[in-house]
């Protein structure tokens, strides 16, 4: 953080910030705040602003938007400088908390956590990634996770009137839509994530710590069960078993006209619609099924936590910020601008006029996030589930393929073990 006198010129690159004195000639606090590129509007951020600094007339935000590419290494940078020459409050992914937390680089912030912040009813998978221990460092800011796009035109001519509830109904729907050139779902082989859900929903995780060493679990019983109906559910369409679903863009190949559902964010259905107009009218969304139809499947939370710099030089100031941008109003009102799931189970509300937002939030309170772990980065930088789903959709035993991948993740989360 820095002061600063209103007889000197303000300079600062920011997005939104403001100079000024207190109406008694002091100097007011800026806090520096970093935003990634498209996490909310500029007309947002302006407002908030402009309300946040009317109630606290003396503090100023100098907000700074930033790329993903190469962030990681630019927020440890920022974190390991002296006090007052970097951000106070930094936008990261929720799965990212745990890269900068590790050597004590941020603020805990457990005591507003549970004092002045609802902890209790934040979504699942973006709190328990910004938790180490007991302590909290990642404030949940934003959610966003795949649900269900589907043709509602498709759904109706193979005599389906409604969603399905269950994995049952899923499978027994998508058969029936699964005929001829029509594919019942396009769903890639590698879509580790989609895979992920079904794991969680069976019991299983990708890895799990035991006496502070992780190891990979892809080869327990209730993981295996997940990739078993992974297997099945892709069957029912042309998704290339050694590709992810990025390649190619599954928007595209949706839009060609012969898909009756992809498994992906809502926002998805806007990059459709642009590359088929026809289907502008005819797209709906429902929350992945879960096992029983009481409960929607489990999904990998995506999204933002906030964080405080251990290196801010006013940590009342920063928290401040957070406490605003994260409290009921404002999430809520980021909820609806940009189309996100708000941070707190409470407040799905908020976008429950919206279908595909509101379909996000019924599984985002099932949501859960990679392992907790500083070395899942590594994970996915060679990622060996991918691997192993291509293998067993290719025919492999799916036991055998399991051990290996579960064998290539705990090398990567313990690199030093052995």
């Amino acid at each position: 953080m820095r002061r600063r006198l209103l007889a000197l010129m303000c300079v600062t690159g920011s997005l939104v910030s403001g100079c000024g004195l207190l109406s008694d000639g002091q100097e007011r606090t800026t806090v520096t705040v970093w935003l990634m590129k498209d996490s909310a509007s500029r007309e947002f951020l302006q407002r908030f602003t402009e309300d946040f600094e009317r109630d606290h007339e003396d503090l100023e935000l100098d907000i700074r938007i930033q790329e993903w590419t190469g962030i990681v290494e630019k927020v440890r940078t920022a974190l390991e400088a002296d006090s007052g020459d970097g951000p106070d409050v930094i936008e990261v992914g929720n799965t990212q908390v745990p890269l900068y937390a590790d050597g004590g680089r941020l603020v805990d912030l457990t005591l507003e956590s549970m004092r002045d912040w609802d902890k209790d009813e934040w979504l699942p998978g973006l709190a328990q990634p910004g938790r180490d221990g007991n302590k909290q460092y990642g404030i949940p800011w934003y959610a966003a996770n795949r649900v269900v796009i589907y043709r509602k035109d498709l759904f109706a001519q193979a005599g389906i009137a409604r969603p399905p509830k269950t994995r049952d109904e899923w499978l027994a729907d998508t058969g029936k839509l699964n005929s001829g050139d029509r594919q019942g779902i396009y769903l890639a082989g590698q879509d580790w994530y989609t895979l992920s859900g079904f794991i969680w929903d069976e019991g299983g995780d990708l890895a799990r710590e035991k006496d502070h060493t992780w190891e990979g679990t892809l080869d327990t019983p209730a993981a295996l069960r997940g990739m078993d109906f992974y297997r099945r559910l892709q069957a029912l369409g042309k998704g290339p078993v050694d590709a992810d679903e990025e390649h190619p863009p599954q928007a595209g190949v949706f839009a060609g006209g012969e898909v009756a559902q992809i498994i992906a964010v809502p926002g998805l259905a806007q990059s459709i619609v642009r590359q088929n107009p026809g289907l502008k009218d005819k797209l709906g969304f429902f929350p992945v099924p879960g096992r029983t139809a009481g409960r929607p499947g489990a999904v990998f939370t995506g999204g933002s936590d906030l964080v405080v710099a251990g290196n801010t030089d006013d940590q009342f100031a920063a928290t401040a910020v957070v406490g605003a941008l994260t409290g009921a109003e404002w999430d809520t009102e980021l909820a609806r601008t940009m189309n996100y799931v708000p941070n707190k189970t409470t407040l799905a509300e908020a976008v429950a006029g919206e279908e595909g937002a509101a379909a996000m939030a019924a599984g985002a309170a099932h949501g859960r996030a990679t392992p907790h772990s500083p070395q899942w980065a590594d994970v996915e930088a060679d990622n060996p589930i991918k691997e192993y789903m291509t293998r067993v959709l290719g025919g492999a035993d799916p036991a055998t393929e399991a051990r290996r991948a579960s064998r290539k993740i705990t090398e990567a989360l313990a690199p030093n073990v052995g």
